[in-house]
């Protein structure tokens, strides 16, 4: 049994971005061409091989044989091309689509080969490929996945409790199932922090990779019975401000907000010091990292001035939609005495994740929000203009995102990831906050669970019970 703060909104990962779907599902139920492995790296999936163009725009995947879905059907070559040109769709609902938009056609010589043509080169393509919205899925059954999940993993669904558990089983037909030591498996949710801990220690869960209460760490740390792991992961908690929306749509505004905030009085009051301050959405431990911590020192008499001169020289009421995670909730409590002091008087919306989804991600019906991004590679986000629920609309950004992607140096690549950092903190984007750490609490006897969180998986397969 292992313990999840989010509840999923949906079993199929190729139409929704709850994070909670790729956990559960992703590389256990569902599969993809390529996966990671706990450092990142990409490694074989679906396709057991494949080869790249010299100008970085033809892959040509070599698919495993024999490999079916759990209702007996075949996965092969025209599969991956149904499943990508869904993705690809105009009516798509793929929360990653942009992954596939570079795609110019897809070819299938023969059931295990696939050959895919891209417009231009992508940086990411094969790590993009390894995402849950990646996944392959039957044409016979894509429809339902939302509630009724037909997949190609080791693992399928043998109930899904609304509210409180998803509960797979191995399916012992697949071709994994032998390395799958595990028989069943389930992901209790459970969000409310003090119910967390008192779950593991009363032996009702066996794990929690990333608790909910923090300052319970100490307490598991001094039992023989746990094991506690801290780790990295690639979620950015950011205060996200509606760029669209006035009084954010000012750059002075959202540079008083940065220079109102003391990121370290946020970490410590509410994540017990787990976490790590960023000053630009991008993970602390990536080799492209730039700390840009600085650009916003906490200093209220700056922000003052920047409020005044933006036209609020006695400051202005706003709100702060909370979703239920409780570093968002806990954050919001910290963040609103830390603008009151600049004269922002911050109304406390807590809100549940469906509502969240509905009203703050996909209508845009909010001021400031905090959420944390645990995708993978998610600067793609700033590109989608007023269309995504930032409201961030740069064409200098997309120029130089669109000039990364193309790029195959991987030390200009670097570079250019920088130059993407530290235009996002002098446009102050959002508050960006800290980096979410895997701070998780495992039963001693259990083996197998990754300590870093590299991209939205869970692989059960690598978990096992020590004798």
């Amino acid at each position: 049994m292992i313990g999840i703060q989010q509840e999923p909104t949906s079993m199929d990962p190729t139409s929704d971005a709850t994070a909670s779907i790729d956990t559960i599902l992703t590389r256990n139920v569902f599969e993809t061409l390529t996966t990671a492995d706990e450092t990142g790296t990409v490694q074989p999936l679906l396709a057991k091989s494949w080869e790249v163009s010299p100008d970085g725009k033809v892959y040509t995947f070599k698919l495993n044989e024999g490999v079916t879905f759990t209702d007996g059907k075949p996965l092969d070559a025209s599969t991956v091309k149904f499943a990508f040109e869904r993705a690809m769709a105009p009516d798509s609902t793929n929360p990653s689509k942009t992954i596939f938009a570079l795609i110019t056609g897809i070819e299938t010589p023969d059931a295990t080969t696939v050959v895919i043509r891209l417009k231009e080169p992508d940086a990411y393509f094969l790590a993009n490929l390894a995402m849950g919205d990646a996944a392959i899925v039957h044409p016979d059954t894509a429809a339902n996945n939302k509630t009724t999940p037909v997949g190609s993993g080791p693992y399928k669904v043998k109930e899904w409790v609304r509210g409180d558990r998803v509960v797979l089983e191995r399916n012992d037909a697949n071709r994994l199932a032998a390395t799958a030591k595990l028989r069943e498996v389930s992901f209790r949710v459970i969000p409310d922090p003090n119910t967390a801990a008192a779950a593991l220690f009363s032996g009702d869960i066996n794990a929690f990779p990333v608790i909910p209460a923090p300052e319970t760490l100490e307490q598991f740390k001094q039992d023989k019975r746990f094991v506690v792991v801290s780790g990295t992961t690639e979620g950015e908690v950011i205060l996200a401000m509606n760029n669209a929306k006035p009084p954010f749509n000012d750059i002075r505004v959202r540079r008083a907000v940065n220079h109102l905030l003391d990121r370290q009085e946020i970490i410590d009051g509410a994540m017990s010091g787990y976490g790590t301050p960023i000053g630009s959405h991008f993970p602390p431990h990536n080799p492209a990292y730039v700390d840009l911590t600085g650009r916003y020192p906490h200093d209220v008499a700056k922000a003052k001035e920047l409020l005044a001169e933006a036209g609020f020289p006695n400051g202005f009421e706003t709100t702060l939609q909370l979703p239920p995670p409780p570093y968002a909730r806990r954050s919001g409590e910290i963040i609103r005495e830390q603008l009151a002091a600049g004269g922002i008087r911050v109304q406390l919306v807590n809100v549940e994740f469906p509502f969240w989804l509905s009203e703050v991600y996909k209508k845009k019906l909010y001021d400031m929000t905090i959420i944390a991004h645990v995708s993978p590679r998610d600067l793609s986000n700033y590109i989608k203009g007023t269309e995504y629920f930032y409201g961030y609309d740069s064409p200098e950004f997309r120029a130089m995102y669109d000039d990364f992607r193309k790029t195959v140096d991987p030390q200009q690549q670097i570079e250019k990831l920088e130059g993407l950092q530290t235009k996002l903190a002098d446009d102050a984007v959002h508050g960006f906050l800290f980096q979410l750490a895997q701070a998780g609490v495992y039963d001693a006897k259990l083996r197998g669970y990754w300590k870093n969180a590299p991209e939205l998986i869970t692989p059960l397969t690598d978990m096992y019970w020590a004798d």
